[in-house]
């Protein structure tokens, strides 16, 4: 009898389809996304089923992001099942075989952003069973056909997605619970993958470790704005398009009662062009960087690393690079919050420290890193309110 874990193994080999998860804000230019979500999808006039089903406007995006497919090669085509179009029942639409057929014989499918939620509400009964679209799109995609989606489209990627979060930060200090913050999304990356969005640009990799743990997740992903994850049948993960990805690895992580406090994540960063094989847990640097692997003995940093706003834009990534091609060991970022906010006294300390597994790797024609396997630490600090002036 096969084990969990190979029963994973053995419904991710039975999947021939791939996956296109962006983080949101795709632009009109980024025709290395486009164009990689049309050839997965069958390559030039291939039929792809346009779900704007997250939307406030959907007819307004759906045709918007079919004319922009189209522009790209497909032949793409809106599907009317959304819980804010106008006029239309969007639960009598999930549910009809014309519609599921449509889907079913499409080579692919995208679903635009906006609120997560309206796309699980729209395409699962209320008893969580699925529509008649949504079981026509798992047979779409395990036949070999692609599923693309941005910011909420991405999010519902993993059979967990935040439904209601709070703020990063609230986040840490306040917890996660099922049914508001955390919810069931779609799982066609499988039960063992949790993804996130918006992820560097929002300090979002931080909100991604309650919800982890909650959940049991031992593997996390999360992509960057106007990039997406190309996830192939046999799970390679391929960055592609303007920033790249994070990867967080619960394996080995320890975490104590009381406020926010974990110890040995793993932390890796994927640029773009880079590889991570879900399977095997391996790394493969894009090809301008394969010659470029950092050696420990020459750094090009030699001043203590620190960061006064962790969960700033890109920061964390930036950290991370400056700590893999430097001499120092470890590297230190603070998140505190206003002191308005909730708990005001208390903030985490976030502490990055190279291992013997760390490694980093730099392109030949940017100043772009690549950074895997660093060691994460976060523990709980306490801030003294008022802050007083140094005198």
């Amino acid at each position: 009898m096969l084990s969990g874990a190979g029963i994973q193994a053995a419904e991710a080999l039975a999947i021939k389809g791939s996956l296109v998860i962006i983080g949101g804000n795709l632009r009109a230019d980024n025709a290395a996304v486009w164009e990689r979500i049309v050839q997965l999808a069958g390559g030039k006039g291939a039929r792809i089923a346009v779900f704007a089903s997250a939307s406030a406007y959907p007819e307004t995006t759906g045709m918007s992001n079919v004319e922009r497919l189209d522009k790209y090669g497909a032949d793409a085509f809106f599907v009317p099942v959304a819980v804010k179009l106008a006029g239309v029942d969007y639960k009598a639409m999930a549910d009809d075989p014309e519609v599921a057929a449509a889907v079913r014989g499409a080579g692919g499918a995208y679903f635009a952003g906006g609120d997560q939620e309206r796309i699980t509400r729209a395409l699962k009964h209320p008893d969580g069973s699925n529509t008649l679209v949504l079981d026509a799109l798992w047979d779409m995609y395990r036949r070999g056909g692609v599923i693309a989606g941005s910011s909420a489209g991405a999010a519902i990627m993993s059979s967990t997605m935040f439904g209601a979060p709070k703020p990063v930060l609230a986040t840490l200090k306040l917890g996660v619970a099922d049914g508001h913050e955390i919810t069931p999304g779609l799982g066609f990356i499988g039960d063992d993958v949790f993804v996130d969005q918006h992820l560097l640009v929002r300090g979002r990799f931080a909100r991604m470790l309650p919800a982890m743990l909650k959940k049991g997740y031992k593997l996390g992903l999360g992509i960057d704005e106007n990039t997406a994850m190309v996830v192939s049948p046999n799970r390679d993960v391929e960055v592609v398009g303007y920033k790249g990805a994070l990867l967080i690895d619960l394996a080995n992580a320890s975490a104590q009662d009381g406020p926010f406090n974990v110890a040995n994540v793993r932390l890796s960063y994927l640029d773009n062009g880079d590889r991570f094989n879900i399977a095997t847990r391996s790394f493969t640097p894009s090809p301008d960087k394969a010659d470029g692997k950092l050696d420990p003995a020459k750094p090009y940093y030699r001043e203590p690393l620190f960061s006064a706003d962790i969960l700033g834009n890109s920061t964390v990534v930036d950290l991370m690079a400056k700590l893999i091609d430097s001499d120092q060991q470890d590297a230190i970022g603070l998140t505190l919050g206003s002191p308005h906010g909730v708990q005001p006294d208390l903030g985490f300390e976030f502490k990055f420290s190279r291992t013997s597994d760390s490694v980093g790797y730099q392109s030949s024609t940017t100043d772009a890193y690549s950074v895997y396997n660093v060691r994460l630490d976060i523990r709980p600090i306490l801030i003294r309110r008022p802050l007083y002036q140094y005198k």
